[in-house]
């Protein structure tokens, strides 16, 4: 079953950050993070964490951004 990234992309418009930007500022290339966010491939916990101080998402709420259905 495919994650739900609905509510990441959200958190990144709220945050003007394009994928573009994000991949970047976590050490992906574009390409790779759009792979990542269409359920072609899987995130690491390393680029989770990333993510998460890049936009702000408390541990509490990982769940919620990266693991709904």
């Amino acid at each position: 079953m495919p994650y739900d990234y609905s509510k990441l992309l959200g958190k990144m418009r709220e945050n003007n950050i394009t994928q573009d930007v994000l991949a970047k500022l976590i050490g992906l290339q574009p390409p790779t993070l759009s792979q990542k966010l269409n359920n072609k491939a899987k995130f690491k916990q390393v680029e989770i964490s990333k993510i998460c101080d890049v936009l702000g998402i408390e541990a509490a709420d990982i769940g919620l951004y990266f693991f709904a259905h």
